[in-house]
């Protein structure tokens, strides 16, 4: 994750197109649930994920446990970034995080417009968050079509989003809490904050403790995979051999190729029944699809043209607004969160398919449009060098 190694979301170099393989998985997996749900063995679909591992089903074993290796993957991400990264000052994050709290509050207001007053309001924090593999994914796909400024942006954006995501599962999706639990899990991170302090950096101390934070919080009534994050803010950091790099490198090929095409598996497949119309104009359809298909970008664009005008932060190197418009559109592909939140807010209920096809639908537009302004963007600064060359330049943060 050190600007070293170029493991880090955020970065000046253009993605090589091998990147987008996480993101193609994904839409793979995404295809085959719904392939899956909807054939002849539909039953099947449902009652493998309600297979008993251990206690739990194994879906709750994906949702529950697996995923908070991806959430330590995002903590791990945050951090750096937080640390050494593209926000580690105010000057420097001021523009994407100014753009992720306008992508967040109004997709949110959105959906609860619509929503209010049905069952389905409970919702409104599932078109929240972006989709930082897919968003990315499609980046790899543009190349340098899309400058290093607007790229940095987006990932930035994402990181931060992903802050804003793990506050709202933490503090609204929260049902009963077990204040025992939550005594075990401050007495657990104390004891991973002083192996940290006293320098032990061997990555099993960290390993280990972090398997019994993830009980602790499992049985606290938060969402267990927020023990991925917590555990992340305690793993040393620093230095290409850094406990942060070793688990890092451990868990980027299993998590980004393993678990979350497997999450999507899991959770993707939406029986379409058949008077689709009552399903697509659900109150839960319509609110997600609208925050993510209007919502992320209106309130990304919006909010970061007000930082501008405000004088708050600048453009990036050689971006226009078009192109921040472009690269707003794909921060509406919510997808891996969304779906997450969707499992949050509504468990079993009838509002959970209505509320996946929203995320599906409202993703897949974004996705489609995003990509496609962006790429007619760089075809028309190729053909006829409208930006001057501008666009070419590679930059580098400003430094802290």
């Amino acid at each position: 994750m050190n600007s070293a190694t170029n493991d880090g979301f955020i970065t000046t170099e253009a993605p090589k197109p091998s990147q987008s393989i996480s993101g193609l998985l994904l839409l793979a997996a995404t295809i085959a649930a719904m392939i899956w749900a909807n054939s002849s063995a539909g039953d099947s679909y449902h009652a493998v994920w309600e297979l008993p591992i251990a206690g739990m089903s194994l879906h709750h074993v994906i949702n529950d446990a697996l995923m908070a290796l991806f959430f330590l993957m995002v903590g791990l991400e945050i951090k750096y970034e937080l640390q050494d990264g593209a926000l580690t000052s105010i000057r420097q994050a001021a523009l994407p995080i100014v753009g992720a709290i306008g992508g967040m509050l109004v997709p949110a207001t959105i959906y609860t417009a619509i929503a209010l007053g049905t069952p389905a309001a409970s919702g409104w924090g599932i078109p929240m968050a972006t989709d930082i593999a897919f968003a990315l994914g499609i980046m790899a796909l543009l190349g340098d079509r899309v400058p290093a400024g607007l790229r940095i942006f987006l990932a930035a954006l994402a990181i931060a989003d992903d802050i804003g995501a793990v506050l709202v599962i933490g503090l609204f999706y929260t049902s009963t809490v077990s204040t025992a639990a939550l005594a075990a899990v401050i007495v657990i991170m104390g004891a991973l904050m002083l192996c940290n302090k006293r320098g032990v950096h061997s990555p099993w101390p960290y390993v280990l403790l972090g398997v019994v934070l993830w009980v602790a919080v499992y049985r606290s009534g938060v969402h267990a995979s927020i023990a991925g994050v917590l555990l992340a803010f305690t793993i040393p950091a620093r230095g290409a051999s850094s406990v942060e790099h070793q688990i890092e490198h451990a868990l980027q090929f299993p998590v980004s190729y393993g678990i979350i095409p497997l999450f999507a598996l899991a959770n993707a497949g939406v029986v379409i029944p058949d008077n689709l119309s009552a399903l697509a104009t659900a109150p839960a359809t319509l609110a997600t699809a609208s925050g993510l298909l209007i919502g992320k970008p209106l309130g990304i664009s919006g909010a970061a043209w007000l930082a501008v005008r405000m004088r708050w932060a600048s453009l990036p190197a050689g971006a226009t607004w078009y192109g921040l418009f472009g690269v707003s559109m794909l921060g509406g592909i919510g997808f891996t969160m969304s779906l997450f939140v969707a499992a949050l807010a509504f468990g079993s209920s009838t509002h959970l398919d209505a509320a996946k096809l929203g995320v599906l639908g409202g993703s897949l537009c974004a996705g489609v449009i995003g990509a496609t302004l962006l790429a007619l963007r760089g075809a028309s600064r190729d053909g006829h060098g409208s930006d001057n060359g501008k666009n070419n330049r590679t930059i580098t943060p400003t430094p802290p």
